[in-house]
């Protein structure tokens, strides 16, 4: 059951992220910066009210760890969306879709050696097997090279968002991180819209803009960072990363839910070669990763702060999606 919880956090989160690809359409016409900053300011303060509700009181950032933190917020967040948005105007989907999907692979390698291990050569082979799958549920296409080039920014920060994650999560837990990466996200943001789209870029956005945006800010960030990262705390980046192989297949299906047409028989192919993946990779019981690094004493940690196991027990409970 301890082992179950985790894995079922991972993949609801990527069963967002996968479905949120059609709401994410929606917003490509608005102004970026500042719907997005929007997005995570709603997130923030749904989080808070997250950590008031399972009494955790996030813990302000020391030393080095305002550098994970704000690393985290530009990469894996601003700079995430960035290239999406760029890297749409230069490549098909798929080729960023691909390039995304081949993050499996570097989690399962560095994940383990930011938590102090080395990495599992089972865990590795199921990275490559669900790249390879999820590779068939993309499908290809063509870019340029510019299109090349933000695809390989957008891996990399896909890859930042939980690598950059590890060292801090023993002291802030997953509440704690999403809720100041998602701050600093909102910050960052709402400059480069002020700069780019203009101080009264908010005016411009329609009722569809802030109801895809909001829907990104409650399903996509404040439900799925916190899963995310409870399930990262719990089994390791490694083996969290084979669950990164769900979100092509739920956008898939959520295509289809849309009234989109039925899966190529390619598609049906790479959902099994996904499935192949995780059962290689999963099928040992993951070791303990231990508390990720933290900076402090122990004396440092707050009593009332909560610690990760808590916090996912109740995400799995539906308190933070009822």
């Amino acid at each position: 059951m301890s082992r179950l919880l985790p894995l079922a956090a991972g993949s609801a989160a990527m069963t967002c992220v996968g479905g949120s690809v059609a709401v994410s359409a929606e917003i490509a016409g608005a102004p970026l910066f500042t719907v997005q900053s929007l997005r995570y300011a709603l997130a923030c303060l749904l989080l808070l009210g997250l950590a008031a509700l399972t009494r955790y009181r996030p813990v302000r950032p020391r030393g080095a760890e305002w550098l994970w933190l704000t690393g985290i917020a530009a990469t894996g967040l601003v700079l995430f969306n960035l290239a999406l948005v760029q890297g749409a105007r230069h490549a098909e989907p798929a080729v960023l879709g691909v390039a995304v999907a081949c993050v499996p692979v570097l989690l399962a390698a560095i994940g383990p050696l930011l938590e102090g291990r080395g990495p599992a050569p089972s865990v590795l082979a199921g990275a490559v097997v669900v790249t390879a799958g999820a590779g068939l549920v993309q499908g290809v296409g063509r870019a340029d090279g510019a299109g090349l080039a933000w695809a390989a920014v957008a891996f990399g920060c896909e890859a930042a968002f939980t690598l950059l994650a590890v060292p801090v999560l023993g002291r802030h837990g997953p509440v704690g991180v999403s809720v100041h990466t998602t701050w600093l996200a909102a910050a960052m943001l709402a400059v480069l819209g002020v700069l780019h789209e203009g101080p009264a870029a908010a005016l411009r956005l329609t009722g569809p803009d802030l109801l895809a945006g909001a829907y990104l800010a409650v399903a996509v960030t404040a439900v799925a960072f916190v899963l995310w990262y409870a399930c990262v705390s719990r089994i390791g980046a490694g083996r969290a990363g084979l669950l990164t192989g769900i979100a092509p297949i739920a956008a898939a299906l959520a295509g289809v839910a849309l009234g989109g047409p039925a899966p190529r028989p390619l598609v049906w192919v790479g959902i099994a070669v996904v499935a192949l993946g995780l059962a290689v990779g999963l099928r040992t019981s993951p070791p303990d990763p231990g508390p990720t690094p933290d900076p402090g004493p122990p004396a440092a940690r707050p009593a009332d702060a909560a610690p990760p196991g808590p916090v996912l027990a109740a995400v799995a409970g539906g308190r933070v999606i009822a």
